[in-house]
């Protein structure tokens, strides 16, 4: 299968997958989640949904199950509004990019408050 089509398929599904959780799923547990991407294998037999999980520790576990108990769910609504010779199997990944970001970010402004603390020193200041 050509490589344009599978990323095609790979963006629809990322779009109709947000879609879904967004306004299809009522489960509390579901909370915050973004779906970063999708990577199909070349056959489109199967799917990755990388999904990025926000919230505090409990939160983020309780969002995951109720991802994980979904998964038919999203599968079905996705064999409806994608015409596809067979409906991949999904399986969901945690993306940990946006929390390595958010920690990178946390990190440069932290150096950048240090370096306002230090005095400035300049060299003809000495004499």
């Amino acid at each position: 299968m050509s490589q344009l089509r599978v990323e095609k398929v790979q963006e629809l599904m990322k779009q109709e997958i947000s879609s879904i959780i967004l306004r299809e799923l009522k489960d509390p547990r579901i909370g915050f989640v973004t779906v970063t991407s999708v990577e199909c294998t070349g056959d489109l037999r199967e799917a990755k949904v990388y999904v990025s999980l926000m919230g505090s520790e409990q939160q983020v576990k309780d969002c995951w199950q109720g991802l994980q108990s979904s998964l038919g769910f999203i599968r079905r609504e996705i064999g409806k509004r994608i015409r596809l010779r067979f409906t991949p199997e999904l399986t969901f990944a945690l993306d940990k990019s946006l929390d390595y970001s958010a920690h990178i970010q946390e990190l440069l402004l932290k150096i950048q408050a240090e370096e306002a603390e230090k005095p400035v020193h300049n060299e003809g200041d000495e004499a």
